[in-house]
């Protein structure tokens, strides 16, 4: 059953497929094996063929998707020179480290703005979710943590003295332990 209406398709859009392809590819003869790919992944569709609701979309698509492939697979790749530098993988990035200051930092911000970047930031909740703990909606929770991590970063950018480079990257800081017990007294 699923071979007649993929014969009756394929007779319908077989001419205009390779067309399609010819003219993509730009080759006759890949036309011609991208073509026989495009048939080969209709057979596979057996029974299911028949109830696609518009079987000359689903061969395009495929056609498509088929080219997409072979186009990734073609790209030449350059070879690395000797001179790019080894990454180190222990080498962790300046603003990674900057997260020593982020207990002490956090604790001088406002309790709205510190529920807001642990809610969402730390815990990882949706902004969703935080509108719905707050009781407000969902624009008004994204504006909500939208200044919140404004001014944690104003608020890191001060207190851990952050210094960035040229290309805008944190590049030093001083590092700003929590605050101990001892030291609250």
């Amino acid at each position: 059953m699923g071979a007649s209406c993929l014969l009756t398709a394929w007779a319908a859009h077989e001419a205009e497929l390779r067309g399609f392809l010819c003219h993509r590819s730009g080759l006759p003869e890949e036309a011609d094996d991208l073509l026989q790919e495009v048939f080969i992944r209709a057979l596979r569709q057996d029974a299911q063929f028949c109830v696609i609701e518009n079987p000359k979309a689903w061969l395009f698509q495929v056609a498509r998707n088929i080219l997409i492939d072979r186009f990734r697979h073609a790209h030449e790749h350059a070879p690395l020179s000797d001179d790019i530098p080894e990454v180190l993988p222990d080498a962790a990035p300046t603003v990674d480290a900057l997260s020593q200051c982020l207990p002490r930092v956090l604790t001088e911000l406002s309790a709205d703005d510190r529920l807001a970047i642990t809610f969402c930031d730390i815990e990882g909740h949706s902004q969703q979710a935080l509108a719905k703990h707050l009781g407000i909606s969902l624009p008004g929770a994204k504006s909500r943590i939208q200044r919140a991590r404004q001014r944690l970063r104003e608020q890191l950018v001060c207190a851990c003295q952050v210094r960035f480079d040229d290309n805008g990257d944190v590049c030093c800081f001083v590092p700003r332990p929590p605050l101990t017990e001892a030291a609250d007294k």
